[in-house]
């Protein structure tokens, strides 16, 4: 796998949505959801939509799950987008806000910039308000190979959040 977060992501897949599953994986076809077909997971994905405009385009399958990774930090309101799912359950992850290193925005690719970066605790708060159970989170870093200061908090600050929830 190209890196540890396709890693930590595909264990937490399997851990509480193991294969033969079908899921609805939002966004365009990614490196991962081929991953995701390697590893026995059935994946539909939605087709480059902006989702804050259309959030009802994660009702097009009928799926066991919906998963959304590293999507939410791009929309401006994720909200309307986690009310609109109709699955009953859901798989996502997001990366950190870090007290130490401003949100990602692309220079070149208007699409490719974070809206948010969330802490914990309000991602948890938008997935309860918008109308899910959190049942099982898992954090991991995201060190990289340099030197400095922020390097160094890389690797003991986790970077990562994933959350499966379910329709309460």
């Amino acid at each position: 796998m190209p890196n540890k977060r396709y890693k930590h992501t595909l264990e937490f897949l399997q851990e509480v949505l193991p294969a033969p599953a079908v899921v609805l994986d939002v966004g365009v076809r990614n490196p991962f959801s081929e991953i995701m077909e390697e590893n026995g997971y059935t994946v539909y994905n939605t087709n480059g939509e902006d989702l804050d405009d259309l959030p009802e385009m994660v009702n097009n399958q009928k799926v066991d799950a919906v998963v959304a990774f590293e999507i939410f930090e791009h929309l401006l309101a994720p909200y309307n987008v986690l009310k609109n799912i109709e699955a009953d359950k859901l798989i996502t992850t997001i990366p950190l806000k870090l007290w130490f290193a401003s949100a990602y925005r692309s220079k070149t690719d208007m699409w490719d910039r974070h809206y948010h970066e969330f802490e914990d605790w309000q991602f948890d708060w938008l997935i309860e308000k918008s109308g899910w159970k959190s049942l099982k989170t898992k954090k991991w870093t995201s060190p990289i190979k340099k030197l400095g200061f922020r390097p160094i908090l890389r690797k003991f600050t986790p970077r990562y959040y994933a959350v499966y929830a379910e329709r309460k």
